[in-house]
């Protein structure tokens, strides 16, 4: 069971669970950050780097958010197939509109 990004990440993308991901399977998209669940090995870092708390274990994504669990599945594997990395250092600024800064 791998972890999931969903909605608090979406135009907002804070890269603290990036550092602290073991396997790099934390992907950046347009509008949001999405974890590979292929390669995810639900060590659980990320769940406590997350600033906005939008980061769930597949069994426990709140109801509202479970179209997320493809969407992360969806997403990275059609950001590998255009040669993007997993991440593995933190940007510098959160990038998006609705960052708490």
């Amino acid at each position: 069971m791998a972890f999931v990004i969903t909605e608090p990440c979406v135009d907002c993308k804070y890269t603290d669970c990036v550092v602290v991901c073991p396997c790099e399977c934390i992907y950046q998209g347009e509008s949001q950050l999405y974890i590979d669940p292929d390669n995810c090995i639900d060590c659980e870092a990320c769940v406590h780097e997350c600033p906005v708390e939008a980061i769930f274990s597949e069994a426990n994504v709140p109801a509202k958010w479970t179209s997320f669990i493809d969407l992360n599945r969806t997403r990275t594997q059609e950001l590998i197939a255009l040669g993007n990395s997993g991440m593995s250092e933190k940007s510098s600024e959160p990038a998006g509109p609705r960052c708490k800064n």
